[in-house]
């Protein structure tokens, strides 16, 4: 397809920067650097074969993220990449090797975290690290407290320090040429020691480092004219920047313009982001750096077009919750930004760009902006992708598919939901004859009912792939139709999936039978001014709950526990605290420690502390969560050969989308 005829002319025009050349405009943005390096800091084998679908899928350039000038000192993820010595070199080239067969760039990101060292525990440098001024920073604070003893500030940077510093960098970037690297990339975002210098909440100096913003800047000049020298002319340099850090105290907007006129003609890429890094201190900081499902798409994109308006000569690289090449094309199309990143939207499908190239976008699975990079409150790392759980066996499947059956079978799969179109995807790619029921009108299952709030955009996305893919798979494909054990057994299937989904728990309540589920109802469904009582405060019961107050109805929301179920993990990205903040903007009213007693015609009645509580309720909605149907799924044991009947998602155990998707895909890739 030639770019006069591709939909997407801006996003798939090549370009030549330096010695390198970009064949699309289409990047993959860093993940954590955890796990890319071995015990000595060398890339991995693992490493590859994790990129290797990205590079495979098209992107333009893939990127190793987090890897340390020198892991002695700054060192902040396990297994990180160590770029101090040379026998890191080899390992390089030869991710450099594997991207160049599928005419990829394949790049490092090289950082110094600072006086952010210590944020995980059992670093090399013991338990502080260097930064710009000798601070407590909040995430030391929290970690002496944790361990009781007396916070430690960081190591103030002298001026030999800050040389041996800046030639660590020039060295690293160094031995990225030596492996045939054209492109380096410099994590000058999110609270690391570049911007560090930049900010005023880490940097107190008085010297020629501190002060006005020129002064500043001087730390990062100094290593990009190093860095200059130490890999000549025909290597891009690219400068990743936060350009806004999102709280008082630290660097915003205006001085990070100012600063960019500084660093401008240093560099030959400006990639602009967001947000802080702070998993310990204060972890809502992190989430402008990697939006979840709450906050808005495409965050960074209008102040990278002032960044691109006033310096128009630079080439513009954006980042943050961009979800597809249409977006990337509208971005670019308007001269916001000459490259768009994407890092959670390619692990949710690493061959999305060449989808979009070949117009296949109905195959493209959008990314949820969810949970992959979550870390819950015991300090675990969580996964796999809730839409991809291909990405979890990257080595075992390089090719992104599962091999051909030996021998094609018959199946059926009963349910539309994710774990229903997982199944049909996977079954498919085995090369079976497969065909899917689904009772209601439409493929969606849960999902259909989750993607009714106004802020759950992403879901809505997810929706409309679901049914696109099972509109275009070329299975059979039967809406509106209740299979049976017996419907199931006339056709004489040899295997069987059923995916049936959940339903409501019941509540054995005086009355309850006048509640509805709650994502059933619209706001549109209830009388203006209505008083709704929601039984629930999970992510259900609290996202109807901000719907409805939205809609200007007065809602109380009654939570058995002492606290509500939303996502609010200690790496900051459930996204919880706006869901909270809607609450509050729309007047809704959450009681904890409620139990409910009794349901009536105009109002409901529940106890707190053991007394009890009245409350009008024109309509009261059920969110006290969802159960199995074991029992009906196993009606369908007969349907066809016992071993070869399976379960699959919510009907076997009440989970999230990443459950459910990764339940079918373990059972299909098997059938």
């Amino acid at each position: 397809m030639s770019n006069a005829t591709c939909k997407y002319p801006h996003v798939f025009a090549p370009i030549q920067v330096r010695g390198a050349y970009y064949k699309n405009r289409l990047c993959q943005s860093t993940p954590g650097a955890g796990g890319t390096g071995d015990a000595n800091g060398h890339l991995t084998q693992r490493t590859l074969d994790y990129f290797r679908p990205q590079a495979r899928g098209g992107a333009a350039v893939v990127t190793v993220g987090n890897c340390s000038i020198d892991t002695t000192e700054c060192y902040d993820e396990p297994e990180q990449v160590d770029l101090s010595n040379d026998g890191v070199i080899r390992g390089l080239a030869t991710f450099v090797e594997m991207c160049s067969k599928y005419g990829t760039i394949g790049q490092v990101e090289i950082n110094h975290n600072g006086a952010l060292q210590g944020n995980i525990d059992g670093t090399k440098a013991g338990v502080t690290g260097w930064g710009p001024s000798a601070i407590i920073t909040e995430a030391e604070l929290v970690r002496a407290k944790q361990s009781n003893r007396e916070p430690i500030p960081c190591h103030e940077m002298s001026r030999e320090k800050i040389a041996e510093t800046v030639k660590k960098f020039a060295d690293a970037a160094g031995r990225c040429a030596k492996a045939g690297m054209k492109t380096v990339q410099f994590h000058g975002a999110h609270g690391n020691l570049l911007s560090q210098f930049l900010s005023p909440y880490f940097n107190k100096r008085t010297d020629e480092y501190g002060g006005s913003v020129e002064n500043r800047s001087r730390f990062a000049c100094e290593v990009l004219d190093a860095v200059r020298a130490a890999i000549g002319e025909d290597v891009v340099i690219e400068y990743r920047m936060s350009s806004e850090e999102h709280e008082e105290g630290f660097a915003h907007f205006p001085e990070i313009l100012e600063f960019v006129g500084y660093i401008k003609d240093k560099i030959d890429i400006l990639f602009v982001s967001g947000g802080l890094h702070d998993t310990q201190g204060k972890p809502e900081r992190m989430r402008p750096m990697v939006p979840p499902y709450s906050y808005p798409q495409m965050m960074n994109v209008e102040r990278a077009g002032i960044i691109k308006q006033k310096y128009p000569e630079l080439l513009i690289n954006v980042v943050g919750g961009i979800k597809n090449p249409a977006q990337a094309e509208e971005i670019i199309a308007s001269g916001k930004a000459d490259f768009v990143s994407f890092m959670r939207a390619l692990i949710a499908d690493p061959e999305m760009p060449a989808k979009y190239a070949a117009g296949r976008e109905w195959e493209h699975t959008p990314c949820l902006r969810c949970q992959c990079l979550k870390i819950d409150k015991q300090g675990r790392f969580v996964g796999p992708c809730a839409v991809n759980p291909m990405v979890s066996f990257a080595g075992e499947y390089p090719e992104l598919k599962v091999p051909k059956a030996p021998r094609a079978k018959k199946v059926a799969v009963i349910g539309g939901g994710p774990a229903g179109i997982q199944a049909l995807k996977t079954l498919l790619e085995r090369g079976h004859d497969v065909t899917l029921y689904e009772k209601s009108p439409e493929i969606g299952g849960q999902v259909t009912l989750a993607a009714q709030p106004f802020f759950k955009q992403d879901i809505r996305e997810y929706l409309g792939y679901l049914r696109g893919f099972a509109a275009h798979s070329g299975a059979k494909i039967l809406t509106g139709v209740e299979a049976t054990p017996e419907i199931i057994k006339l056709e004489g299937y040899d295997a069987l999936i059923v995916a049936i989904g959940a339903k409501p728990l019941a509540l054995k309540i005086p009355g309850i039978e006048r509640a509805k589920w709650a994502p059933e109802v619209a706001a549109g469904d209830l009388t203006d001014g209505a008083s709704v009582v929601i039984i629930g405060a999970g992510p259900v019961g609290l996202e109807c709950a901000v719907e409805l107050g939205k809609a200007g109805k007065k809602v109380t929301v009654l939570e058995m526990a002492a606290t509500h179920g939303l996502g609010m993990d200690m790496s900051g990205l459930g996204g919880g605290d706006r869901i909270l903040a809607w609450l509050d903007e729309y007047g809704v009213t959450v009681n904890y420690n409620a139990r409910l007693t009794q349901v009536d015609d105009t109002t409901v009645t529940y106890t707190v502390g053991g007394e009890a509580v009245t409350l009008p309720a024109d309509a009261v909605l059920l969110a006290a969560g969802l159960t199995t149907q074991l029992d009906a799924a196993r009606e369908f044991l007969s349907a066809a050969p016992n071993t070869d009947v399976y379960f699959a998602g919510d009907c076997r155990e009440v989970g999230e989308i990443r459950e459910a998707t990764r339940a079918a895909f373990d059972i299909c890739r098997e059938v």
